[in-house]
């Protein structure tokens, strides 16, 4: 048995027994195979065995954080296990609402601030904290919801830390635990501020409109015109539209399919097609140059450049890039849709960082998808007119 247990010793132990870890954690592997996690200390003088869980369902880490938690408790007077048995620590989800219900007579706007924490929070927080009870959530669950946006957009994810640090707070004054896990200790596992960004300048989504239109007012090649368009409908990639072909496309299913080698984690990408995407390709038709291409150079020499779109913009006055349009349209998913974090981020073809959650997750959510563009097309509205 390893001195200090590794995830694939834990997934591949069979043998029945007690095997130990740091801050007194043991992995108990009953005969039937199913793994349990204990944690063993001295609490107020006396021996206590605490159960947090069993393995696949909490893991390795999170098993390990959470006896580092208890010891460190322990040590200082408290007790983990009478934390564990009240029966009304509230879930993260009914926590934040306790908060809203605190602050919102006192904000100035106080519905619209209640919407935005509501928002905010959902997207973000609550499909890692929502059911979890306040009393068990650690430095590593907020981690996880800070990390995956922290680099890109770190005024939101400051915002996100300062409303579950607010939430946390609430429950450390309802005796409910003894720490803030989204303090500031939190910061020293996150990037410095002096970290390089490579931002993608980006426009607010509801700007997105009045800028396609200008771009349709323009002098520009209609072709380069409608390939921006159907960029800004699709949330798709620059190299994915400029690349796109005709044979990826089935009109009558109102789906395009882009081939794994054209996307950038290398798998094929289905994306929902709405009513006005379907619309720029019939106009886009009357401009084929027989090359297969959807959206084929002005000179006849292949697909359009990336410096062509960008151009596109910048000389219209569009204070953004193309790549930029995918994080307008990420945060109008986030402020004005009711879609799940994971629909949008599906739709942008992001990989799930969660390989567990991944791993369950076998549906594209296609259908889901489709609703969103079709609703992010709406949202649009006249751009094209």
């Amino acid at each position: 048995m390893p001195s200090k247990l590794t995830a694939a010793f834990v997934r591949t132990i069979s043998r029945p027994g007690k095997y130990g870890d740091q801050h007194g954690l043991i992995l108990r592997v009953m005969p039937s195979a199913s793994k349990q996690w204990v944690w063993r200390g001295t609490v107020r003088g006396k021996r206590t065995d605490l159960g947090l869980g069993g393995w696949p369902y909490v893991s390795l880490a999170e098993a390990r954080q959470a006896a580092f938690d208890h010891r460190k408790l322990a040590r200082a007077g408290g007790d983990p296990l009478a934390l564990k048995r009240r029966p009304d620590v509230p879930t993260f989800a009914e926590a934040v609402e306790q908060v809203i219900g605190i602050h919102e007579p006192n904000w100035k706007d106080g519905a619209r601030s209640a919407d935005i924490w509501r928002s905010s929070l959902g997207r973000y927080a609550m499909p890692r904290l929502g059911r979890k009870r306040v009393s068990d959530i650690d430095t590593a669950d907020v981690l996880a919801v800070l990390v995956p946006v922290w680099s890109e957009k770190r005024e939101t994810a400051k915002r996100v830390q300062q409303r579950i640090g607010a939430v946390m707070k609430w429950a450390v004054a309802q005796g409910y635990r003894n720490d803030n896990p989204a303090g500031d200790a939190i910061g020293a596992a996150l990037p410095k501020k002096g970290v390089a960004h490579n931002h993608m300048r980006a426009l607010p989504h509801g700007e997105v409109a009045g800028a396609v239109a200008k771009i349709h007012g323009s002098a520009a090649w209609a072709g380069t015109k409608l390939a921006l368009e159907f960029l800004v409908l699709t949330a798709a990639r620059s190299g994915e539209v400029r690349g796109a072909e005709w044979s990826e496309i089935d009109l009558k299913a109102g789906t395009w399919t882009v081939q794994g080698e054209r996307m950038k984690m290398g798998k094929p990408h289905r994306v929902p097609l709405s009513a006005r995407a379907l619309a720029v390709l019939e106009q886009a038709r009357q401009l084929s140059d027989g090359s297969g291409l959807i959206f084929p150079s002005l000179t006849g020499r292949g697909r359009i450049s990336d410096n062509t779109l960008s151009k596109l913009c910048r000389e219209n006055g569009v204070g953004c890039v193309p790549h930029g349009f995918r994080s307008s349209f990420r945060e109008w998913a986030a402020e004005c849709s009711d879609a799940p974090r994971e629909v949008s981020e599906l739709a942008l073809a992001h990989v799930n960082a969660d390989r567990v959650e991944a791993a369950y997750m076998r549906s594209d959510l296609f259908d889901r998808r489709r609703e969103l563009m079709q609703a992010w097309a709406d949202y649009l509205g006249g751009c094209h007119e």
